[in-house]
């Protein structure tokens, strides 16, 4: 059977564009949805055709303004539920709130648990996502998990940036993205060194030292996002002050909150490469040294598999992405 025939692509407001490229990618229009908001900002959702029985995909990442994007997520899983789909995936290419995924002080919340039961209570049968921030937030659900990588996307970009790689070393902000920086290394032929720092507050951190080979060498600080720039910048500068040639930096999420911009305008890094897993036209219009990748092909991929009960696992090779 033809998984369009059943499959339906159905997106919310937060990031259209990548919604119509994933549409583009499979040859399959999106379905026919209306989203408003009455004047008090309550969320209104219509779907104009039906889904009794239908595999639906709600393409939605919880991005700025977050709170807004995950309640019309929900509303949206809630409307497919009570039509009688038969599966419903969240496709959530950024995950808000994954960074509360513990307690980290007495009295205070594990947010992203919350949205896990959220999620799962509005509908979600499988949520799909990229590059979470921490990947024991799976277990926080009952349901199937799909965490996929962007690194089969971002070789490419990074491999047209640099040319060679005998000079290059990728570089972890912190002891957590260590293996991240491995998975690169390897795959491009890089070393690898970490910064060890030390953060006093939420969107504050000192770069204290610099573990690993990194003079003479051209550097790629390589996370899964950059929210403030603030920890970005000051690894550029320590990378920098150890004897780094140059620096440039990898991230799957460009969140760029407060003054990123500036902060990146005004920093010694050379490039920045993030994707579009949240909407970027702001990021390429007010910062030059920002780029760019989609993970348009990479979600649709996915997408497709999940429809035709296909491997997600040879996702993370790239040669698995089609054109």
């Amino acid at each position: 059977m033809n998984p369009q025939s059943t499959r339906i692509l159905l997106t919310g407001t937060s990031h259209p564009k990548l919604s119509q490229s994933i549409s583009e990618h499979l040859k399959q229009p999106l379905g026919r949805m209306e989203v408003r908001r009455f004047l008090d900002a309550e969320i209104f959702v219509e779907i104009q055709e039906n889904v009794r029985g239908r595999d639906c995909f709600v393409i939605q990442p919880t991005c700025f303004p977050v709170n807004d994007s995950l309640m019309e997520l929900l509303i949206i899983l809630d409307t497919l539920k009570r039509s009688s789909a038969e599966r419903i995936t969240a496709v959530v290419p950024y995950f808000g709130y994954s960074r509360q995924d513990r307690k980290t002080a007495p009295r205070t919340p594990i947010s992203a648990k919350l949205v896990a039961d959220l999620l799962e209570k509005a509908g979600a049968t499988r949520v799909l996502s990229v590059d979470l921030h921490a990947g024991q937030i799976q277990g926080f659900f009952n349901i199937p998990f799909d965490n996929l990588y962007a690194a089969p996307v971002m070789y490419e970009s990074i491999r047209q940036s640099m040319k060679n790689f005998d000079d290059v070393v990728i570089v972890s902000p912190d002891a957590g993205g260590v293996e991240r920086a491995r998975l690169y290394a390897d795959e491009l032929g890089a070393t690898v060194a970490m910064i060890d720092k030390r953060r006093t507050q939420a969107n504050v951190a000192k770069a204290m030292n610099v573990i690993g080979d990194v003079v003479g060498r051209r550097a790629i600080i390589l996370d899964d996002m950059i929210d403030t720039a603030g920890t970005l910048t000051e690894a550029a500068t320590a990378v920098l002050g150890k004897g780094a040639t140059e620096v440039s930096a990898v991230a799957t999420h460009g969140v760029f909150s407060g003054t990123a911009f500036d902060r990146i305008t005004q920093s010694s890094l050379k490039e920045v490469i993030v994707t579009d897993s949240i909407p970027q036209k702001e990021a390429s219009l007010k910062c030059a040294k920002i780029k760019v990748q989609s993970i348009a092909p990479l979600l649709a991929e996915a997408i497709h598999r999940i429809s035709t009960h296909g491997s997600i696992s040879e996702l993370f090779k790239k040669k698995s992405l089609r054109a």
